[in-house]
């Protein structure tokens, strides 16, 4: 099916813009027409702001389309999608996404969000926002470690991951030796371990809150590894590919957060590994996209009442019919 597209309006919560309101139904009209008035109403405001504080042409421009884009995503909003990254929305070897173009076309067009929730950086979690037209919704980073506001581009602050690396040299050596964190190595020791091209490594490595890597040790050895991380006050998460360290809040914390600030009528989160559980048993749907890399998920609480569903088609593909099925049930378009 092709979609409809229309040049963008100021205020839009995505850069594919919106359509016109033909073949909408009365509700989204009304929609649309709430946020129309709205940004009317902010374009008087900012105007009036400016006879007070003088601002350039171009900056007005930039703060009417951020404040624009604010109100249309507040004025109301029937769904947020919660949706891991690596494995779930981009592909787990190409790292890309545009299988999903679809579904994600889909979000920006009606009263809904896109939040990505991932173990990515902020800056590479910016750039991505970017290039899917989301950066109006704030971003989980680090597994939930941290959050990326809305439009925030600058990287957080580095206690947190420094208080993590501190907390990591106190494991006993025989046990911190068979841990290899994104900051033991270098930008192309990242590329070696995560495929990912040396800039988007060094992205990989500007890290605010968590410790990702790889773990060579036994069951029994990565046990007393984490006994003895738990007494410096550190935790851990087995995701996808790599066991990552941080203080303690996980995806399904920031996704609370969120929840409770936007107040969504629906709730969908997807993702494919186990640091996706809580988020994917808290949403009003979940569902596991299937990824051969890496074995399945064992069963989840409310699957066997139809709260969890499972794609057959791995990655963006799967998602992308998962995320365009669920919004037809739901009866938003």
């Amino acid at each position: 099916m092709r979609w409809k597209t229309a040049p963008i309006l100021p205020g839009s919560g995505c850069k594919h813009g919106w359509v016109g309101l033909s073949g909408l139904n009365l509700k989204q009209r009304l929609c649309r027409l709430q946020v129309l008035i709205r940004l009317f109403a902010l374009r008087a405001l900012l105007l009036s702001i400016c006879q007070i504080i003088p601002l350039g042409g171009a900056q007005l421009l930039v703060v009417s389309y951020q404040l624009g884009q604010y109100l249309r995503m507040t004025a109301s909003c029937d769904l947020i999608v919660f949706s891991d990254l690596d494995g779930t929305l981009i592909d787990h070897d190409t790292y890309d996404y545009t299988p999903a173009k679809s579904a994600i076309e889909a979000i920006c067009r009606l009263s809904a969000g896109l939040v990505l929730a991932s173990s990515k950086t902020a800056p590479e979690i910016s750039s991505l926002r970017h290039d899917i037209g989301v950066e109006a919704w704030p971003a989980i980073v680090e597994n939930g470690a941290g959050v990326l506001p809305p439009f925030v581009t600058a990287c957080p602050d580095a206690g947190q991951y420094d208080a993590v690396r501190a907390g990591l040299a106190q494991v006993p050596a025989a046990l911190r030796a068979l841990f290899c964190g994104f900051g033991d190595v270098s930008v192309e020791g990242v590329v070696e371990m995560t495929g990912l091209s040396a800039e988007a490594a060094a992205l990989a490595q500007q890290r605010s809150f968590s410790e990702p890597g790889t773990w060579s040790g036994t069951p029994a050895q990565k046990q007393a590894f984490l006994d003895a991380l738990a007494a410096e006050g550190v935790t851990a998460q087995q995701g996808g590919r790599f066991l990552t360290l941080s203080l303690g809040h996980n995806k399904v914390d920031q996704m609370r957060a969120i929840i409770d600030t936007y107040e969504p009528r629906h709730t969908i989160a997807l993702g494919d590994a186990p640091n996706d559980i809580a988020m994917l048993e808290f949403a009003d749907l979940g569902i596991v996209v299937a990824n051969p890399a890496r074995a399945p998920l064992p069963p989840l609480k409310t699957e066997d009442a139809g709260g969890i569903l499972r794609t057959t088609e791995p990655g963006p593909t799967g998602w992308n019919l998962a995320v365009l099925d669920a919004i037809a049930r739901l009866e938003l378009e």
